[in-house]
């Protein structure tokens, strides 16, 4: 069974989309109804920005949105998923090339989300912090005994967990985390606690924006970041769609559930190869022909 896996932020780099937009008329076309939707030319800082630039959460969440789905629209007649999932702001990519979202709605979604998101960052300083080579269950425990706002945030593969919150309660929580024996305890250069409950204000407004938009029933099954289960029921979509600006990525349990349904193949569909390898650490039984980056 083929599964497709969509990237989030982070995954950006300057010249992104750029031979697709050369190439295809179909992915040109796409691209500049993009830029009519946001209101300027994303396209330009994409191709020819400066990376600075493209760091912005308002403009790197749209950026791989549309590197991804365009990517996806283009391999249309091999694009046959047995399942698709996303991490964090992939899941809307996995979406519409999943085609429970159109294109125009899921990109402006995409926007509404980096927008309410950004909002939050100015409102409360706070950070995220990757913790390496301790388990699971230790980080948990650290974070759940801090009194200001730290929790686990993205569960990358094991042995790589981000963590979410308030500056002060992540610079306490790394503190502890490597003196439990975590091999590195690393600041992120991000906006804000993405994934944690400071996001509460992005999520009540992102709400609003998904429950006024229309969703048909996906073609595969979507496995969802804060449940890692595949779903197609629309109404259990919106809820976890809405409930993940607030909750954990399960991007560990997603790829071992997805291996348990009998995935057999996983495929990249945007920039970047960071869940290709993350799909290796996961299962390294997984031969090693079996991830395939498509960029």
């Amino acid at each position: 069974m083929k599964a497709y896996l969509f990237p989030g932020q982070g995954a950006q780099f300057v010249g992104m989309g750029h031979e697709l937009f050369q190439q295809s008329t179909t992915a040109k076309t796409l691209f500049e109804q993009a830029n009519r939707v946001l209101g300027f030319r994303i396209t330009e800082t994409m191709f020819h920005g400066a990376a600075e630039n493209l760091q912005q959460t308002n403009v790197t969440q749209p950026a791989i949105f549309l590197h991804s789905v365009i990517l996806a629209k283009e391999l249309r007649t091999g694009f046959q998923p047995d399942m698709v999932a996303g991490h964090s702001l992939g899941e809307f990519s996995a979406l519409v090339a999943a085609e429970a979202l159109s294109f125009e709605d899921g990109l402006k979604l995409v926007i509404a989300r980096a927008n309410a998101m950004q909002k939050a960052c100015e409102a409360y300083p706070s950070t995220m912090a990757a913790v390496l080579g301790l388990e699971d269950s230790i980080v948990e425990d650290i974070c759940r005994n801090i009194q200001d706002i730290v929790v686990p945030a993205n569960y990358n593969c094991p042995g790589q967990l981000v963590i979410s919150g308030t500056i002060e309660g992540v610079d306490q929580a790394c503190q502890l985390l490597l003196k439990a024996g975590a091999k590195r305890a690393l600041k992120l250069n991000v906006g804000g606690a993405f994934h944690s409950a400071l996001m509460e204000p992005a999520r009540a407004e992102l709400q609003n924006a998904i429950e006024a938009t229309t969703f048909h029933a996906p073609i595969c099954p979507i496995y969802q970041n804060v449940d890692a289960r595949p779903h197609t029921d629309i109404s259990i979509i919106k809820q976890n769609l809405i409930a993940q600006l607030t909750g954990a990525v399960r991007w560990t349990q997603i790829v071992q559930q997805m291996i348990n349904d009998g995935a057999t193949s996983f495929t990249e569909v945007g920039p970047g190869t960071v869940l290709q390898g993350l799909v290796k650490k996961i299962n390294r039984s997984l031969e090693t022909n079996s991830a395939v980056l498509l960029c």
